[in-house]
């Protein structure tokens, strides 16, 4: 049941692909900075404590004070000086983030403000300048049936807004996805425990195995784009297409029968997936696409995905 597409869309925003170089730059620029707006005034303190230190690493030697753990004695230092030295860790804060992006032409559709995949990109700005702004590594992994873009993860903002104009720019050279490539891919890349956020619609399927042991090596999340007919189909009588085979068809969202049946048929789906994701240990955020340009769609989700995991932590 993928994304639907009217053949002409009235309300979407242009794609950036289709037209010029300076049209492209103009949109990543909008993206940039009414996403810095967000990180700085909504999500900065929700990353910072989410993302914190995965480890401690050894800082110096230091003189013991009254107050010290015993534990933390260095007793080698401590003979040849003849008084006590303690060793001093610091938490290795250093954090790189992944964006594992699915290019299926099913990220092409939907009937909200944008689509999926224009939403993926959205997001990529907002958590990709989060951890920019915290000094961590970003990076991309995007493709369909295989990787077609692996961006290294690196710092600074030029390097954010490379990700999100490639999110932007990229086109899958086919149809259909395969996610355990991607996932795999992304695994054997990195060669540090690194967090992976796997942003897709999840229609095909398959490529459970590869998640789950990407979930062991890394910190995998799944990131679900979830087209607004899904949630809330416009009670309209539409002409639609399939972004994926190219059917087209007519759909009466306002008879109150069939409008009922897909809804249940899309919530079904979306259960089916949560289950396994439980069962996998994989976080889930749902990024549901807006009727309007509104980036507070994607602030929610992830302020709720950082509020899951700090409660999270704090119970172990």
């Amino acid at each position: 049941m993928p994304p639907l597409r009217r053949p002409n869309p009235p309300n979407r925003s242009p794609d950036p692909a289709a037209d010029s170089l300076g049209a492209l730059l103009a949109e990543v620029r909008r993206i940039e900075v009414q996403s810095h707006r967000l990180v700085t005034d909504v999500l900065a303190g929700g990353y910072r404590s989410t993302f914190r230190g995965h480890g401690v690493e050894f800082a110096e030697v230091r003189e013991w004070v009254e107050g010290d753990d015993l534990r933390t004695v260095d007793w080698n230092v401590t003979a040849r000086a003849g008084r006590p030295f303690v060793k001093r860790f610091v938490e290795e804060r250093e954090h790189t983030l992944v964006f594992v992006l699915d290019l299926s032409a099913s990220m092409e559709g939907g009937l909200g403000a944008w689509s999926l995949r224009q939403t993926a990109a959205r997001f990529c700005a907002c958590l990709g300048l989060a951890a920019i702004d915290n000094d961590d590594r970003i990076g991309l992994v995007a493709g369909s049936d295989g990787v077609e873009r692996f961006v290294p993860p690196r710092k600074g903002a030029q390097h954010a807004l490379r990700i999100v104009r490639d999110c932007l720019l990229l086109r899958g050279r086919a149809a259909g996805t395969d996610l355990g490539a991607l996932v795999a891919h992304a695994s054997r890349a990195l060669r540090r425990r690194s967090v992976l956020f796997v942003l897709s619609d999840f229609v095909a399927g398959g490529g459970e195995h590869e998640l789950r042991l990407g979930n062991r090596r890394h910190d995998l999340v799944a990131v679900r784009l979830v087209p607004r007919e899904h949630t809330a189909p416009p009670p309209d009588l539409l002409r639609v297409r399939d972004p994926e085979t190219g059917r087209e068809g007519v759909v009466d969202f306002g008879h109150r029968r069939v409008r009922a049946d897909w809804l249940a048929r899309c919530r079904q789906r979306r259960a089916g997936q949560d289950e396994w994701f439980a069962r996998a240990g994989i976080d889930c955020i749902d990024l549901e696409v807006p009727g309007s340009a509104d980036l507070g769609a994607i602030a929610r989700p992830l302020r709720a995905f950082f509020h899951r995991r700090e409660r999270r932590e704090a119970k172990r």
